[in-house]
């Protein structure tokens, strides 16, 4: 028996000396390693390749992108193109180009572009639903610049929200208005599509409205030949429209007179409060009562 397993000892001391020698001759080999860093060499410098190539034709196209949208703005301008239209085309341009772009360079890290247009035309459904708005918005500018309400440099009101100032941009998206007081408001095409505005400089005149009200006891022939003395001395008065200065109603306490004169749309604001304040001067060196809200109160 003892002899047995001093066999099965020396057996499996031996298995295991040699199993180890072979290790360590294993690990001797210096091609292991070496091996390994050389496939993984070519590797590396193939990414490198690309990524470089990748680089510069992202430089390219990027100054190709630039040249195209200068070409388009120059026939544009050949054109007599709206500043809308220019602005609108030159977005649309951009945006193609850089995706454009972005295929191209995916092309050279070995993806194709079918499949990625494969995905997108899969997803479309999906993509359009997240998208919507973005989408009304696109169809609103194209219908703007179709059916043109306004063109960059009017100065517009949109009823829905009372937002007002010049048009200083129309984009794929949204349009820019400048307000008077220098701040701007951004409004997505959709909505300016498919809401009513007014267009305050579509023509080249304007006629300013004024609402004076004189006192009952006040000499109302009088009133209005100051009133209309003083219309007819404003410098920005337009000569060949007729000046109006007429009763348009009887108050609870004062009688209400309409002044109405045409001038150019660019002095509109300036010759409105202009007016109002000749007006007023007019009315006191004649001694003709503005009235105001009051009450009498009687104590028993």
């Amino acid at each position: 028996m003892r002899l047995l397993l001093t066999e099965i000892e020396n057996s499996t001391e031996g298995i295991t000396v040699e199993a180890m020698g072979q290790a360590l001759e294993e690990i001797r080999k210096p091609g292991v390693v070496q091996e390994f860093l050389e496939g993984l060499v070519p590797d590396i410098l193939a990414f490198l390749f690309q990524l470089l190539v990748a680089l510069v034709v992202y430089v390219v196209g990027v100054r190709v992108i630039k040249l195209v949208r200068r070409l388009i703005g120059k026939g544009l301008e050949k054109r007599s193109a709206d500043q809308g239209v220019k602005q609108f085309m030159d977005s649309l341009a951009k945006t193609v180009g850089y995706f454009l772009l972005f295929l191209l360079i995916l092309s050279f890290f070995g993806i194709a572009t079918t499949s990625v247009m494969a995905l997108v035309g899969s997803a479309g459904l999906t993509i359009g639903l997240a998208l919507q708005g973005s989408l009304s918005n696109f169809a609103g500018g194209v219908l703007i610049l179709m059916l043109k309400p306004f063109r960059v440099g009017d100065y517009i009101v949109e009823d829905a929200h009372g937002n007002e100032g010049e048009v200083a941009e129309i984009s794929l998206f949204y349009t820019k208005l400048n307000t008077i007081d220098h701040k701007v408001i951004v409004i997505p095409n959709g909505m300016l599509a498919n809401t009513s505005l007014t267009n305050v400089t579509s023509t080249d005149r304007r006629r300013i409205d004024l609402t004076i009200g004189i006192s009952y006891d006040a000499d109302l022939k009088r009133a209005k030949e100051v009133i209309e003395q003083v219309l007819r001395e404003e410098p920005a008065r337009l000569q060949d429209e007729e000046i109006q200065v007429v009763v348009t109603g009887l108050g609870d306490s004062q009688v209400d007179i309409g002044a109405r004169v045409w001038v150019p749309t660019g002095a509109y604001w300036t010759s409105r409060f202009a007016l109002l304040e000749k007006i007023k001067l007019v009315l006191d060196e004649n001694e003709i009562g503005i009235p105001y809200p009051q009450m009498d109160v009687h104590i028993k």
